[in-house]
């Protein structure tokens, strides 16, 4: 998995990793990855008298680059510098200079921009403030209109490295390399998509619990419930679906979608009988009418229902459940559990902590933790980055990212139904709500484009597929 860290965390190892090895090692640490990260990217067309422009701030992340630029010099790549303020890391200037580096003013960095290869940044670290100077800001909106790939140390400059993110002027990367641990920008939309690819360079930090984790297709293989030669279908999960209405019946359908699509091994559908039918034309091996569940799917398409107890008593009686769409407003005000996860998007996870959506957008950390602490219940908030978290746990975890594919009417109604039938498996909250979440994100990136969620839920098969042969090593 790849874990995040606050700039404090980041700030507090970096202190004592100082203390022992010096700032000098750390540096020339971060400056040997940085380079052997550059030397892949040259590679393809080699790196012997290939042009690189370097762009350095005052920093560290400046020292950083030019370090990194002498090494590169010495491999006979062509690297130029721009100094963009009156100050740079002296050592690091030094040295670029004594390997052969040249020095850029603005003009020259403009002017002769289409000739590089690509461009490494380091105006600015995790320290400063977001955004650029005029110039700056220029010079990175011109790498983008001429498309010369940039190469960025530590975070793209400019940007925000944790939230609340904003949409201050800043460098776009092509490739972002890291030292020590992740910063949450580089896992966290929207700034995941202004680091580019993010690649981490060990640089030696002691580094604490992290703040989020993402899983990976590893997690997503290691955690997938497989059904051994003593499998029934009770033992596999029974799900019940309570969803749908006469108004918005597609619902139904689509929750069963995802409950098919990630293998439960029954499921009962439990909504309004005159949506039964659409749900069995599509699926006759649902099961109509009440019986034994093991988690209970609700709230998706249910419009303006009259009876929502069923929020409330199921609660009471501790099924495994997860509360999606409309049944998010009629949670009772108390007795949630970890057990039920509630699946909410931006707009409805502001309705239930009585904020704007903005609020949720800016700071989805802090606000999920907050739905949590209020309803006792695991959250997965989801959106172009899905979060989940637990009660009893700070950290927030990551589901597997996928493309925008996913952002469209229905989705969250498959996913929902993808969550219900793992809990019904037998997998804890937090794990089904990420299992859920990652299945439909990797199979939107298998399968990408404009694919309905109905057809995306089918290619769920083809990527549980891949999953469990990972999982056993075949």
């Amino acid at each position: 998995m790849d874990n995040g860290y606050t700039v404090a965390q980041i700030r507090a190892a970096e202190a004592a990793a100082m203390a022992v090895l010096g700032p000098d090692e750390l540096m020339q640490r971060a400056a040997a990855g940085l380079a052997t990260a550059v030397l892949r990217r040259l590679h393809d067309g080699g790196a012997y008298g290939a042009r690189v422009l370097l762009v350095v701030g005052s920093g560290n992340n400046g020292g950083d680059a030019l370090f990194a630029g002498a090494r590169l010099a010495a491999r006979g790549v062509a690297v130029t510098a721009w100094r963009t303020g009156p100050a740079v890391h002296d050592a690091g200037w030094a040295a670029f200079l004594a390997a052969g580096g040249h020095e850029r003013d603005a003009d020259g960095a403009r002017t002769h921009l289409s000739r590089q290869r690509l461009v490494i940044e380091g105006v600015a670290g995790i320290g400063s403030r977001p955004g650029l100077d005029p110039d700056v800001a220029a010079f990175a909106e011109a790498c983008r209109a001429v498309g010369v790939p940039v190469v960025a140390v530590d975070l793209p400059s400019g940007l925000a490295p944790e939230p609340p993110f904003g949409d201050d002027p800043h460098f776009t990367a092509d490739l972002t390399v890291t030292f020590g641990g992740f910063k949450l920008c580089q896992l966290l939309e929207p700034s995941r998509s202004s680091c580019g690819d993010s690649e981490l360079v060990d640089i030696g930090l002691d580094l604490p619990e992290p703040t989020v984790s993402r899983w990976t297709r590893d997690e997503l293989a290691t955690a997938w419930p497989v059904p051994d030669a003593g499998s029934d279908k009770y033992s596999r999960g029974v799900v019940g679906l309570d969803t749908g209405s006469v108004d918005y019946p597609g619902a139904a359908v689509l929750s069963a979608a995802g409950a098919v699509g990630a293998g439960a091994g029954m499921v009962r559908y439990l909504g309004p009988l005159p949506v039964a039918p659409r749900v069995l034309d599509r699926f006759p091996n649902v099961v109509i009418g009440q019986g034994r569940v093991q988690a209970l799917v609700v709230g998706s398409g249910w419009g303006e229902r009259k009876d929502t107890g069923v929020v409330t008593r199921a609660m009471k009686a501790g099924v495994p459940m997860v509360v999606d769409a409309d049944a998010l407003r009629h949670l009772p005000a108390r007795g949630g559990h970890a057990a039920v996860v509630l699946t909410p998007h931006a707009g409805e996870l502001a309705r239930l902590l009585g904020l704007q959506r903005a609020e949720v957008e800016a700071d989805p950390l802090a606000a999920v933790r907050a739905a949590v602490a209020r309803t006792g219940c695991t959250v997965l908030l989801k959106g172009a980055t899905q979060y989940v978290s637990t009660p009893g746990e700070h950290r927030v975890w990551l589901a597997v990212p996928g493309p925008g594919w996913t952002a469209q009417a229905g989705s969250g109604d498959v996913l929902a139904g993808a969550c219900g039938s793992l809990l019904a498996a037998g997998l804890p909250p937090l794990e089904a709500a990420l299992a859920a979440a990652s299945v439909q994100a990797v199979a939107a990136g298998q399968f990408p484009g404009p694919l309905p969620p109905q057809a995306l839920a089918e290619r769920m098969f083809d990527v549980v597929r891949e999953v469990v042969q990972n999982s056993c090593g075949t």
